[in-house]
């Protein structure tokens, strides 16, 4: 039922002047034309979307909630090294299976394919990911 439909990423934000700011000029994410909501904003990325709208839930997952993944190496570190100069502070944490090159994660998935990804929050908290696989 569901399988034919786009998901949209959508992510709460307590300050949508910060929250735009974030991801605008940091993310450097731009503004999907003719798709104005008055209860937030569409940008778009790659084939997807991403919805961030005004909320008081803002930043209460603490699990990611938006990965940006590509197959190609220089892609990733090309992101990773953007933010990076953005001043963008990448997360770490403990799980198994995974190793740690700086702040870069690095597994093996159930495939049998490589994985290399960063973690980082939001100004309001939201975690998220770049990743890539192959």
């Amino acid at each position: 039922m569901l399988s034919a439909l786009t998901p949209i990423a959508t992510l709460p934000s307590s300050d949508m002047g910060r929250a735009e700011k974030f991801y605008e000029d940091t993310l450097g994410l731009s503004r999907e034309l003719g798709a104005e909501d008055p209860g937030g904003v569409y940008y778009k990325c790659g084939s997807g979307r991403l919805f961030v709208y005004q909320s008081q839930y803002a930043g209460t997952n603490k699990a990611t909630a938006v990965t940006f993944m590509t197959d190609n190496d220089k892609q990733f570190d090309s992101a990773v090294d953007s933010l990076r100069k953005k001043g963008v502070h990448f997360l770490t944490f403990e799980y198994e299976g995974m190793n740690w090159e700086g702040e870069v994660a690095t597994a093996t998935t159930e495939d049998g394919q490589s994985m290399r990804a960063v973690w980082f929050a939001d100004p309001d908290g939201n975690i998220l990911n770049v990743g890539v696989t192959h």
